[in-house]
């Protein structure tokens, strides 16, 4: 099956897909490392959103894979680890940024579709449900209210060791819906037969006892069509 996961920054996708692709015994895709990666390898070559020739050259020849070696679900760019390095303040804002140009989710969405088109996947992003894999088997949107995202993202942060107050990590998760919401090219929004989990007051365990649950209903639905 291939299984889509949306929703806005810090509703628990990633945590939420990364236990579910393990349960199921999937590949677990984390489209939105893929738009960080990108960021921190513009900053690297010091290439600007303005530089179109640039960043062409750049989207044709980034090699994106993902590897889990035991130690948990790996990012590699053109062959380095950069999992840690794209999780910093500056490149999730860059990234926001850059995820506004066609020319960069065209090439990652092809990316995304070549990785999933096999199926026995996860897909978790803000487009994956309405743009890359429309025709997901299963879709969900996952949500929770600003403040408990902000609190888990502030968290995040201050366990790496970075020195952020609460209400300005709250200031970047708002923000960041605006832009994601708004932007003309694949914004983020619910799919129209997504299943909606608020995971505002749900544990990880819960969230993912939800989808498989779902998971489960439509394979079964699909199985007595089939027969």
């Amino acid at each position: 099956m291939i299984i889509a996961i949306d929703g806005p920054s810090g509703a628990g996708k990633s945590t939420a897909a990364k236990a579910l692709a393990e349960r199921l015994g999937y590949l677990y895709i984390d489209t939105g490392a893929m738009y960080r990666a990108v960021a921190l390898e513009m900053r690297k070559r010091a290439i600007g959103t303005e530089d179109t020739r640039g960043l062409s050259q750049l989207l044709a020849s980034i090699r994106l894979s993902f590897l889990n070696d035991g130690k948990g679900n790996r990012l590699l760019c053109n062959g380095e680890d950069v999992t840690e390095a794209i999780r910093t303040p500056e490149i999730s804002r860059f990234a926001s940024e850059i995820s506004r140009s066609p020319m960069v989710r065209e090439a990652l969405v092809r990316i995304q579709r070549e990785m999933g088109q096999m199926g026995g996947v996860v897909l978790e992003g803000r487009d994956i449900g309405t743009v890359v894999f429309p025709d997901a088997d299963v879709k969900f949107y996952l949500d929770a209210l600003p403040e408990e995202r902000a609190r888990r993202r502030h968290q995040e942060l201050v366990g790496k060791g970075l020195s952020v107050g609460f209400e300005e990590t709250l200031r970047e998760v708002t923000e960041r819906d605006r832009s994601d919401m708004s932007r003309s090219h694949s914004p983020l929004r619910k799919a129209d037969d997504a299943y909606l989990i608020d995971s505002t007051d749900r544990s990880v365990e819960e969230v993912v006892e939800v989808m498989v649950r779902v998971i489960h209903e439509k394979r079964g639905s699909g199985e007595a069509a089939h027969r």
